[in-house]
This record gives structure tokens, C-alpha cells and sequence, in this order.
């Protein structure tokens, strides 16, 4: 596979001394996809990649991307070697529907590890008089970066409530500042929690975070099968003071199929077996758990990460063994 070196690569983290003897077919660089900065995918996914760099003995690192509808067609032609991404977009590249590669069946990404799952929700000054999805109407909201998850879903979620808004796109720290300027009325993202562009947000401005409208989110989990309930408990943001009812999607990482078995297998291993490593990183990673492998319903798990679930007492369908 083609290998993308990146200038966090090229710097390294020194290995640590206990770390794994790099087998003859391992490649000596990994890149993993990320997202915009002032999301969680850019944390996680960079975090992530230090800490398997310390424990694996190959240089990784986290590359800013639109996110998962980009990385899955990285994934899928060989230009990144591990993608993050939401099951939706996912499932539309691997059925040919992808927005970025049309017609293009993405049939060689494997999952290795569950992540955690990404809750839609938006942010607004509260002055705004915006207090739910519907009072969007007429209004100027960024839906965050063009080809990530909710840049792409939150236009099908604002067409099916009948919401009339104009629609930019910019990465979440960017979205941020745009709400701050007064460029745009609300930001609406699906980030896992909490999401640090609304964190500072809460911190530096008078702002307000809503979700949905139990009318709302009766229709959004009626048009969308491909997400559940959710709710964002109350405190995740220092301006909420209520749960909020919202609806989500479980984030993967996944690999190509050409990765070698036995790097599959480690990395597997490393991420799930070390949850706390993982939670420093991000509290979103407490979902980062072996017993979550089962919300993944179509996509094959790679044969090295298989092997390592198995090791464990987790049994595979044949179905979704890649």
C-alpha cells in the first residue's frame, strides 16, 4: 500500500524499550485518518497514534482528513492504513453510494476495533433564540467539514425535519469561530463526547447546547436506521444543565485487508487492552471496549483483529470474518 509520510512521522516518538520487535512485513510507517482539529477524531486518532508508535516500534501518525467519508476511500485505495470512521458512511462506501467515490464498492476495508458512538448536537449564542433543530429554519449554520459525518448527515436530517437553513461547511474549530464572529447562528456537529470546539466554546462565550425535540427525534430515528437513540447527559458541557435527547452512530477503525495479520492482531490488541492509555487520551475512549465489537452489523473484521477476539472468548460471525 501506497504509505503518506507526514511531518509528525518524520519527528517520531522514541520507542519505548518494551516495545514489539517489527516482524520482516510490517511496513516502518502507518498513517492513520483523523478529521478536521477541534474534533474528537483528531484527538483520538492522534493520541493514538503516539501511543501505538511507543508500543509497536513503527512510526505512526495522525493525518488531518475531512473525515470518514474521505477516510474510508483512503482506506479502500491503499493511501492510508488505518481510517476512523462512523458506520454510516461506511456502509454507503462499501455498498458504492459513497458521496466522494460514487459507484465505487469499497470491498477492501476491515474493521479492527470499536470506538465509541458519535452523538449529533449543536451549539448557538444564546441569544440567538435558537433552542432546537426546527428553530434552524431560515437561519446560517456550518455543519462542520464537507465530507465528514455530520457534514453530510445533518443536510439529509434538516431536509427530512423540513428545515429551511443556509448550510457552510468548515472544520470544527473554524465552525467555532465562525459562531463567535458572528458569521453563522448555530454550529451542528456529531463528535464523540464532549466535543472540545463546544468545550471552548462554553469556556470563552454565552452559549447554549440543544438537541432535539421529542417530535424531532421521532422523525430523525424513523428516516435514518442507521442510528439509534442517545442522550447527552446533563454537565457534558458546562452550559448544560439538562440531558438532551439526540440520536448517534458507533465509530470504527478499520484497515485494509492487505495489512499484515499479525500488525492487525497487535494493534488490535494494544487499543482494547489498555483502556485507561486510551481514556487519556480522550473520555470518548471508555466505549473503546472488546464487548462492543457486536454494533458493527455488515463490515468484516480483519483476520488479525478476529484472532485477537478470539483469544478472548469472542466468537466471530462467519459473516463478518474477513
Amino acid at each position: 500500500m501506497k504509505k503518506i509520510a507526514t511531518g509528525l512521522a518524520l519527528a517520531g516518538i522514541l520507542v519505548s524499550g518494551t516495545a514489539l520487535a517489527q516482524p520482516d512485513d510490517w511496513p516502518r510507517d502507518l498513517t492513520v485518518g483523523t478529521a478536521s482539529q477541534g474534533g474528537v477524531y483528531f484527538v483520538y486518532g492522534g493520541g493514538m497514534a503516539s501511543f501505538l508508535t511507543d508500543e509497536l516500534d513503527v512510526n505512526v501518525s495522525g493525518e488531518v482528513t475531512g473525515g470518514p467519508v474521505q477516510n474510508v476511500t483512503l482506506v479502500q485505495t491503499g493511501e492510508h492504513d488505518i481510517g476512523l470512521v462512523t458506520l454510516g458512511p461506511a456502509f454507503e462506501a462499501w455498498t458504492g453510494q459513497s458521496e466522494l467515490a460514487p459507484g465505487l464498492e469499497h470491498k477492501d476495508i476491515r474493521a479492527l476495533f470499536p470506538m465509541y458512538e458519535t452523538p449529533f448536537h449543536g451549539i448557538t449564542l444564546r441569544s440567538s433564540d435558537i433552542n432546537s433543530v426546527s428553530d434552524l429554519d431560515g437561519r446560517r449554520v456550518s455543519v462542520g467539514p464537507a465530507g465528514g459525518t455530520p457534514g453530510t448527515y445533518w443536510p439529509r436530517i434538516l431536509e427530512t425535519l423540513g428545515v429551511d437553513a443556509t448550510i457552510s461547511y468548515a472544520g470544527a474549530a473554524d465552525s467555532a469561530s465562525q459562531l463567535q464572529d458572528g458569521l453563522v447562528d448555530a454550529f451542528v456537529f456529531a463528535a464523540g463526547l464532549p466535543t472540545a470546539a463546544f468545550s471552548q466554546l462554553a469556556a470563552e462565550a454565552d452559549v447554549i447546547t440543544f438537541g432535539f425535540t421529542p417530535e424531532e427525534h421521532e422523525q430523525v430515528l424513523e428516516a435514518f436506521p442507521e442510528v439509534s437513540a442517545f442522550t447527552i447527559p446533563a454537565d457534558t458541557y458546562s452550559v448544560q444543565e439538562e440531558d438532551q435527547a439526540s440520536v448517534a452512530m458507533w465509530n470504527y477503525a478499520i484497515a485494509h485487508q492487505d495489512m499484515p495479520e499479525s500488525l492487525a492482531y497487535e494493534i488490535t490488541k494494544t487499543v482494547l487492552e489498555n483502556n485507561e492509555r486510551m481514556m487519556q487520551i480522550h473520555a470518548a475512549a471508555a466505549a473503546t471496549l472488546a464487548e462492543n465489537w457486536d454494533n458493527n452489523s455488515f463490515l468484516p473484521f480483519h483476520p488479525g483483529a478476529v484472532r485477537y477476539y478470539e483469544e478472548i472468548g469472542i466468537e466471530i460471525p462467519e459473516d463478518l470474518r474477513g
